[in-house]
This record gives structure tokens, sequence and C-alpha cells, in this order.
């Protein structure tokens, strides 16, 4: 009889604790669901995206799921993604080229539309198919604005493990965009002809390429590669002593039969060497990076370079989290056009919108100091302030355009000064398919400018909507 008062709380006791039991495991197995069920965010390279998660059918809630796993074949785990890219943006400019053409204030509209299908077979094998139709209404179509239909990617990958071997047409960018990228910012984005190796060690990725840069043309199914051009190289990055300092080391190789400076046209063969610090330390982020170049230009011998620092603080527990940041880039530029051998940086296959949406330099002969205070007053909404102030490097060489092309010959101009630009650039991701950005500049004409007869200030408008399905 005395026993029996003692054994109640004993159950009460373990009732509790299985109770407690089951609320945690209960917590840790929705908290496993929800990262199994975690979606890849809708980016610019979208086979980047992988949407196998969704053969679990409790993962499949966003509206446009339907589209994104679709069975091909059970036994062969086969499936298939479909998506679609489209961007409508509008553009205004007020004396376009610093004044060249008097006539050159106008806006106009662009569209670009870019379907894209994505088989999987089992672990190994995936071809991934993107089509692109780039159209332009207000002015006459420049080379990179119109491209009515044509095939931007269709490649192969076979995957063993960490070990991926991919072939055919196919975008590739590398870290910051400097100097590979997608051209994201005009219309028609850049694509190559080729192969890639890709193999994973440990936490570091090294690729191996060898690829043909396409050339586009205005029409349907008539792009092809560039003729007598290659580029190939080594690229590899991964965490170096902890995850705040990363690192990454290249090695990037350029052959064009007619490449085109102020010094003249000339077979080029160029051998890039390069290394990038990057991370973040506490409210600190860095990034800094080196580029060696050297090779042939026609009988001469090529000696270039570039150097690129972008430090930031991000002022954590402020309103809108401002990030204070500075740039300070430079890229040589050739000394004497009437020697053989060139000094011009050849910043390869740089991203479009280099310095900003306006495009109107690029990095070749160049000295910039870019102070920017980046804000995000809700979230999904950050507003850039930017000013930018440009340098030629060197006086016997020219201000050129973000395509390498020659914009402004140098020699003979003593002024250093280009100019200065002022921008403003508010981006909203609406939802995790919709985002909407518009953008204002203004081009200060420096004495370089002045004295070449493109003394003119530009203003720059432009606004744009993107959907990512």
């Amino acid at each position: 009889m005395t026993g029996q008062p003692l054994g109640r709380p004993r159950l009460q006791a373990v009732s509790a604790l299985e109770l407690l039991a089951i609320a945690v495991l209960g917590c840790a197995q929705a908290s496993a669901d929800e990262k199994r069920c975690e979606r890849p965010p809708v980016t610019l390279v979208r086979y980047d995206e992988d949407y196998s998660f969704l053969r679990n059918p409790k993962c499949r809630t966003d509206v446009w799921d339907p589209l994104k796993y679709l069975v091909l074949d059970e036994s062969l785990s086969a499936y298939l993604t479909l998506g679609l890219d489209i961007r409508e943006r509008y553009e205004y400019f007020h004396n376009l080229d610093w004044g060249r053409d008097p006539h050159a204030s106008t806006g106009y509209l662009i569209q670009r539309a870019m379907p894209y299908a994505d088989i999987h077979i089992g672990g190994h094998f995936r071809y991934f198919f993107q089509l692109t139709s780039n159209l332009v209404w207000g002015r006459d179509p420049k080379p990179l604005d119109r491209d009515d239909l044509d095939l931007l990617q269709s490649f192969v990958s076979l995957s063993f493990g960490s070990l991926t071997l991919r072939g055919g047409r196919q975008e590739i960018e590398y870290a910051d965009s400097r100097l590979v990228s997608i051209r994201e910012g005009p219309n028609v984005r850049l694509a190559f002809d080729g192969v890639r190796l890709m193999q994973r060690v440990h936490k570091w990725q090294i690729d191996a390429f060898a690829l043909s840069p396409v050339r586009v043309r205005p029409g349907v199914f008539d792009d092809g590669a560039e003729p007598g051009e290659w580029f190939w190289g080594v690229y590899a990055t991964g965490p170096v002593l902890s995850r705040e300092l990363g690192l990454d080391a290249y090695y990037l190789g350029l052959l064009r039969p007619n490449a085109a400076f102020e010094q003249g046209t000339s077979r080029e063969l160029r051998h890039s060497f390069g290394a990038r610090i990057w991370g973040e330390a506490a409210q600190f982020d860095y990034n800094l990076e080196l580029v060696y170049q050297l090779g042939s230009f026609g009988a001469g011998r090529i000696n270039a370079w570039m150097v690129a620092l972008d430090l930031g603080y991000t002022l954590e527990g402020l309103p809108t989290e401002p990030r204070v940041g500075a740039q300070v880039n430079a890229t040589s530029g050739d000394s004497d056009p009437r020697s053989p051998d060139l000094q011009t940086f050849n910043p390869l296959f740089p991203r479009g919108a280099y310095f900003s949406q306006a495009n109107l330099i690029g990095p070749l002969n160049h000295i910039d100091v870019h102070p920017a205070l980046t804000l995000h007053p809700v979230e999904g909404l950050e507003i850039l302030l930017d000013w930018d102030f440009f340098w030629r490097e060197s006086l016997g060489d020219g201000l050129y355009l973000p395509s390498t092309l020659l914009q402004v010959p140098g020699a003979g101009n003593p002024a250093r000064y280009i100019g200065d630009q002022g921008a403003v650039l508010i981006q909203w991701q609406a939802t995790r398919h919709v985002r909407l950005a518009v953008t204002y500049s203004h081009f200060f004409a420096g004495p370089f400018l002045a004295q070449a007869g493109l003394g003119h200030d530009v203003d720059f408008v432009g606004a744009w909507l993107s959907l990512g399905i």
C-alpha cells in the first residue's frame, strides 16, 4: 500500500520526458524536412539550380513546381525541368558617346526571352538546352542588341562522383566576372563552344576548359564560333585556413587572329596568370585580385597587368544595414603605339555593366577610384549610391569600351583625367521570381574627353523587369 502513491510521480515524470522527447524529435524532423525542401535561388545561370528535391511531393509548394520536376522514367530516376527567363528593359541616353553624335539622345526598349529545358537521367547524365531571343525597338540595333532566335546553350554533362565532364555550347563565369562572364547587361549574353572538366577536391573546385567564344549574328540560328579564336585555362577556387579566407588561382589563355588596340590590329596570343583573395572578417569584407599578362602581339611582346581592390564595412544593427565600400582598380595601357610591344591589358570576357549600367568605359588603360554606399531599407530592397573617378593609366593609349574596342584614341592627348560618374541603382526582389530595377547616372566629361572634342556630359536612365520561372 505504501508503494503505490510513490509510483504515480514516477509515471508522470516518465510521461513528461516522453512528451519532451517526442517534441524534440518532431522539431528535428520538421527542421530536416525543411532543409530537404530548401529551394535554390533563381540565378542568372540557370543550370546551377537543382530541383531534384521535388521528388518529395511534400516539397511541391511553389506555383511553378509542376514545371520543375516532370518524371520521365521512374526506374531510371529521369526527370525534366522546364524554365523561362524574360527581361524587359528601357534605356535612355542623353549625349551618348559624350556628344559625338548630336542626335544620339534617344530612348528605346530591349527585350530578352530565354526558355530552357534540363534533363537528368540518374546521377550521371544531364542535358541542358536553352534558347534566346533578343529584340530592340526605338533605335538601330547595336551588335549586342539583337539576335532574333538562336541557341544560347546546349551541352551534355557526364558526372562520376566529384568529377564532371561537360561538352557543347555553354555559359561560364568565374568570381566577380572581371575576366570570364556571361556578359549580363547587354541584351545578348555570351556563350562558348567547347569542353569543360570540373573536379571537386574536398572544398576546392578545379576547372579546366578549352572553348571558343560564340559570335552573335542578328538572324535565326546563325550564331557560331568565332573563326580562329580560342580560349583555354585552369581555374581553382576554395577556402584557405578558414572559411573567412578564400583563394582563387588561375591561368587563362587567349588566341585571337585579329585583335585590335590603338597600336593596330594583329594576331594576339595572351597568357593571363591571376590570383584573388576574398572573404569576410567580422563586419569587414575584402576582395583583392591581381593579374599579370604576357604573350605576343604580332611581332611584339605583351607585358600587361591588372590590380583590383574592393573593401567594405557593414554597420550591423543600424537601420538599413549600410555598407560603406570603396574600390580602387587599375589596368595597364600601352606606353608607345610606335613600338611593336604591347602593354594594354586585355580583360578577356568581362561583365557587361562593368562600372555602371551605362556601360561607357571598359577596364583597359585605366585607373578608377570608386566609393559606394549600399542600403537595405526593407527585405529584398537594395539601394546603391556610388561615384566613380576615371584616369588613363598611360598617356600613350586611349579609352576603350567594355568590349575592348577603342572608343577614343589617346595618342597626342596630354590629359590624363577622363571624368567622373555619379549613379544610383535601386533593385527590388519582389518575389522569388520577379525582380525590378531602376538606375540613373550622370557622367561629367573631363579634360581628356574635352580635348578629344567629346566634352558633353552623358545622362543615362534605365529601368527593367526580370522574370525567372
